[in-house]
């Protein structure tokens, strides 16, 4: 497509390569701040064929756009390896239809090869995957020629009954890496405590126990004591095996030419135990020798940290609480119905979800969840779809009627048929958009990422500035020498405060600041029924002064009825509508519709004992669509126009008085009127009225209350916009424009310093959903890949635009209040920890008390975002017969 417009427009190309770009996304170890996730993201844009590589500290995923020509998924795991981080693959390719099969009764390579050869030719299959070693397969399919039961029946029949296949659900990834990340914290905190609380106590605890600790000053050699060998032998298990990890991060960080957490942990832990080390050796050698050593520091450090990441990983696995609560939404098995020609139900068996394939009949008895979206088919209920889309009434269910995969059945039996199945479901959709979400990173995350990059360097430049301007003073006699604690010399002291300050530095909890609160708030948006695309949607929308609306499905309805019809022509009404039906057939635009239904109905009556007219009705030819105004075309011989004045005036139709008088009647009451001319001349016209959604004026008043003003635009004429625009409460109101105009009007209010946000219902707004700096498309329903908009609203209803605004107005406060909480620690705590307060009151800041509050900064600032979870909409507005009542969480 594109090789062909650039040579419409008159250039000609002679070479065009095609380039497929693939994606996988990946499961990343050992990140440990933001420094971690920059540098990988530069090592794998280093690597040739990758095109994009975005990479999630809080979610600990990858997601690498490449070129499958050039690399694939293995050398891209091969370079996160190199780069000092491991990896597990997510998943590549196409995901939309994939299934696992498990295969039963092979005992050769030639029967693997026998079901690969079926699969690969088989209608509907687009790639086939074998594991040889587990006999298991991986299927792509197209869902509208196969499914995963024929797949299963195929590789049966191709093995004469001797082959059975059966579905494989692959383990949840995320869920068992984040227990065994939890678990080996836990084991390593644990194995580590085991040595520390010895040396603790046999360091801290014991000499002041008189006579109980006497025995640890035995001499053994020199002035080597008891004490002295138990330290050292029970904290070199912790400095160099637990402690191991510290080493490993630190190396490849510096290999990387960067440096990170595990710099800063390795230095001061070295610092203390080798240190010791020189104590020990000189306590052996010399019988006058006097010096205190700090073993316990080193492990006491160590068990600190790996408490504080336990902790941390904990915190951070509730984080996706949300996604995780919706993926679990769907159930496990599904009622199948086989049907015979006349519909009557043949067979009734239990399968499994995944199993089910598009068209098939589902039932679904009172209590049992919709497994998959579809349509009924027959029956009537009440379907509870606030796991969904945060409705909190049960919405009445009859034939014809959409239901969402994920949803409760409330109370009657319903049959269903299929329509989305696996990954297209509105719910795996949800999911996808939501962790789409959670990977993107949002622009206040730059200021973390700019801290990194010389945080590291800066504290070792600190804490080095520490130890020699406490030394130096020190050795010349600057300070008074009662500051030094007994057992020290100038040396120690000054040794202590700067591997305090190495310590104490935490990027940690700098780089954990915004994407701990994206996550969980996108997580809670989504089950409120409101899909927010990420930060950066996050950020600007907290933004928001202004908030451009739509009219028809936006603060109307969006279901216009017909209530009046007025012939302006000798023609009659059944010969109007037959005209009027032509032109209007191929129309998507809700009035449209609303005629169409009207018309048809109105023909039936007229013409009830003649046969159907559809069968000698002429479509329209040359059918076009003029945005904003009407549609016209051919019907026979006629020249049709149905549309406003605008379409009118564009071709020169003249509109009497008598249909001025009444369009001017109707507008009055809200109605929008539509003119049918024929060859010029106007033959009738009708008026539809879309109601005011209930909850318009609370929604508008609340979001005055907020500070941002609303504009409505639309296409409709100005009499019943404005009246439209009075009853909500809206004073800039802009009418008669197209598409394109609502963008335009969306540009000039940009050109005024606002930040601009769109709501629209998606089907017309799409340019100016675009053009504004958030948009918001409501009423999806189930179709939540809607690209234009930044923020999706599942449910018709305006609440969810204060919801949207007011939530990342929160999750941009929590953001902030997160590096308050990070930045802030560091400003106070280093200087603590480099000894400022010393002179004046005394306190120091041991190196094991450092280690602890860095590792409490970290879980303080995931605590903060996960706050974020008891989030409430700020308003609520609830409709009774008559009455509409709002109501204001504080």
């Amino acid at each position: 497509m594109i090789k062909e417009t650039i040579e419409d427009a008159g250039f000609p190309i002679n070479e065009f390569s095609e380039q497929e770009i693939a994606v996988c996304r990946l499961r990343i170890k050992g990140m440990a701040c933001t420094s971690c996730s920059e540098s990988l993201e530069r090592a794998l844009m280093l690597l040739n064929g990758v095109k994009k590589a975005v990479v999630g500290l809080a979610l600990e995923e990858a997601k690498v756009h490449f070129d499958p020509s050039v690399t694939g998924p293995d050398c891209i795991i091969e370079a996160i390896e190199d780069a000092g981080f491991g990896a597990d693959l997510i998943c590549s390719g196409n995901e939309v239809n994939k299934v696992h099969l498990k295969l039963e009764g092979v005992s050769s390579v030639e029967d693997l090869n026998t079901i690969q050869s079926y699969l690969e030719l088989a209608i509907g299959v687009n790639h086939v995957e074998m594991d040889l070693e587990e006999n298991k397969v991986t299927v792509n399919y197209d869902p509208d020629l196969t499914g995963p039961r024929s797949l299963i029946e195929g590789v049966r029949e191709v093995g004469h009954g001797s082959y059975k296949a059966s579905l494989y659900i692959p383990p949840r990834q995320r869920d068992s890496e984040q227990q065994h990340e939890i678990n080996m914290y836990r084991d390593q905190f644990l194995f580590s405590g085991l040595f520390s609380v010895p040396v603790f106590i046999f360091s801290m605890v014991l000499p002041m126990l008189h006579p109980l600790g006497n025995w640890l000053e035995y001499k053994i050699y020199n002035v080597f004591t008891v004490g002295l060998l138990l330290r050292w032998i029970l904290c070199t298990p912790v400095q160099f095996i637990v402690g191991q990890r510290f080493y490993t991060g630190a190396y490849h960080a510096l290999r990387r030419k960067s440096a990170n957490m595990d710099v800063l942990v390795a230095m001061g832990t070295n610092a203390a135990y080798f240190y010791s080390v020189y104590i020990a050796i000189k306590a052996l050698s010399s019988d006058t020798f006097e010096g205190q050593d700090f073993f316990e520091t080193s492990a006491m450090l160590i068990s600190f940290i790996l408490l504080g990441k336990y902790l941390e990983v904990v915190a951070k696995g509730k984080t996706s609480d949300a996604l995780a609560k919706l993926t679990d939404l769907a159930p496990d098995s599904a009622r199948l119905l086989t049907l015979d020609d006349d519909g009557n139900v043949v067979s009734e068996v239990e399968i499994s979800t995944q199993l089910i394939q598009r068209n098939d009949i589902i039932k679904i008895i009172p209590g049992e969840k919709v497994p998959v979206d579809g349509i009924v088919t027959d029956g009537q209920s009440y379907v509870n779809e606030s796991m969904i889309t945060g409705e909190a009434q049960p919405i009445a269910k009859k034939p014809v009627d959409k239901v969402i995969g994920g949803t409760m059945n409330e109370n009657g039996c319903l049959l269903v048929k299929a329509t989305h199945v696996g990954s297209e479901t509105a719910l795996s959709q949800i999911v996808q958009l939501v962790e789409a979400a959670q990977l993107a990173r949002a622009p206040v995350q730059k200021i973390a990422d700019q801290i990194s990059r010389f945080f590291v360097p800066a504290i070792v430049l600190v804490a080095l500035l520490t130890w020699l301007g406490w030394l130096i003073p020190g050795v010349f006699g600057i300070y008074p020498k009662h500051w030094i604690p007994e057992g020290m010399d100038e040396f120690e002291l000054a040794l202590q405060f700067s591997i305090s300050v190495l310590v104490v530095a935490c990027p940690c909890a700098l780089g954990l600041a915004t994407p701990t609160a994206v996550m969980v708030a996108t997580g809670k948006g989504a089950s409120l029924g409101v899909l927010i695309k990420g930060g950066n949607a996050l950020e600007k929308a907290h933004k928001v002064k202004a908030i451009v609306f739509d009219k028809t499905g936006t603060l109307t309805v969006g279901k216009p009825e017909v209530v009046s019809v007025m012939i302006f022509s000798s023609m009659s009404m059944g010969d109007f509508c037959d005209v009027a039906i032509a032109a209007e057939a191929n129309s998507e635009h809700p009035i449209a519709k609303a005629f169409l239904e009207h018309a048809r109905k109105l023909h039936q009556k007229i013409e009830s004992n003649d046969q159907p007219n559809n069968q000698h009705l002429t479509e329209a030819r040359d059918f076009e669509v003029h945005p904003g105004t009407g549609v016209s075309g051919k019907v026979g011989d006629k020249m049709v126009l149905v549309g406003n004045k605008r379409l009118m005036q564009t071709y020169n139709v003249t509109v009497g008085p008598e249909i001025e008088s009444y369009i001017s009647e109707n507008e009055q009451l809200t109605r929008t009127c539509v003119l049918v001319a024929i060859d010029g001349n106007v033959a009738g016209a009708f008026a539809v009225t879309d109601p005011v959604k209930p909850e318009a004026e609370h929604v508008i008043s609340y979001l005055r209350s907020m500070g941002i003003s609303s504009i409505m635009v639309t296409g409709d004429n100005w009499a019943t916009a404005t009246a439209i625009a009075k009853e909500v409460g809206i004073e800039n109101v802009v009418a008669e424009t197209d598409p394109v105009g609502k963008a335009d009007r969306i540009k000039e209010l940009q050109m005024k310093g606002l930040t601009v946000a769109m709501v629209g219902d998606g089907i017309n707004d799409s340019p100016a959903l675009v053009a504004a700096d958030v948009g918001m498309a409501i009423g999806a329903g189930t179709d939540v890949a809607i690209e234009a908009a930044d923020v999706v609203l599942i449910k018709s209803n305006l609440e969810d635009v204060v919801t949207a605004i007011d939530l990342s107005r929160k999750t941009i406060s929590r953001i902030w209040l997160n590096y308050v909480w990070a930045l802030g620690y560091n400003i106070l705590g280093v200087p603590v920890a480099a000894g400022i307060l010393y002179p004046f009151t005394g306190i120091r800041l041991p190196p094991w008390l450092a280690g602890a509050c860095m590792a409490a900064s970290s879980l303080s600032v995931v605590c903060s975002s996960l706050l974020l979870q008891s989030y409430r909409k700020p308003l609520v507005v609830q409709h009774t017969k008559g009455q509409t009542h709002c109501s204001k969480s504080t």
